[in-house]
């Protein structure tokens, strides 16, 4: 079976983290220096090992921020997108936009957050913690979008004979995931 080692740094989502991970909405998180949690559960039947990182997103601990983008290998960012480019040294990682509080504001509203996924070429997605709307969606989401960039990057730098690639036709048969 496939498993996938996940580090996900939020930047101010704890809240989504909290209620992905603990099925629990805190409406007065005070978020600290980073918290981590470990869950496990399956996506596209394969188990997924979600290792989630929250640096709490606060500008004091941007230095520890550069060796999380490092190790990470998705994102749900967006003010520090073309950093996480720069530091990755590349054009194309897995990484979504959220909207959050959707229970608190009209849905669809955010247009301007739609235009700016859609100029950096990511998925868009609105969530609220609070009611626990597209909460599983968002983490399957970032997961999907790693195994598929792993598998299109282990297609083009591996050169291996035909019938070996038929025999391992499934997305790496023991993955490591890291989401920032």
């Amino acid at each position: 079976f496939n498993r996938d080692f996940t580090f996900v740094d939020l930047c101010f989502l704890a809240a989504i983290t909290i209620q992905f991970v603990k099925s629990f909405f805190f409406s007065d998180y005070d978020p600290t220096i980073e918290d981590s949690y470990v869950k496990q559960c399956l996506i596209d039947n394969q188990i997924a090992q979600l290792e989630i990182l929250d640096s709490a997103g606060q500008e004091e601990f941007k230095p520890m921020r550069e060796q999380y983008i490092r190790v990470g290998e998705g994102f749900f960012s967006y003010k520090i997108h073309r950093d996480i480019l720069r530091i990755k040294d590349t054009d194309h990682v897995p990484m979504l936009l959220i909207g959050n509080k959707l229970d608190i504001r009209q849905h669809g509203i955010d247009i301007q957050a739609r235009n700016a996924a859609a100029a950096m070429h990511i998925p868009y997605f609105e969530t609220s913690a609070r009611t626990r709307y597209n909460i599983d969606e968002v983490f399957i989401e970032l997961v999907r979008l790693i195994r598929k960039m792993k598998s299109q990057i282990q297609m083009n730098t591996t050169n291996i004979s035909s019938s070996q690639q038929r025999s391992s036709s499934s997305c790496c048969s023991c993955c490591s995931c890291a989401i920032l």
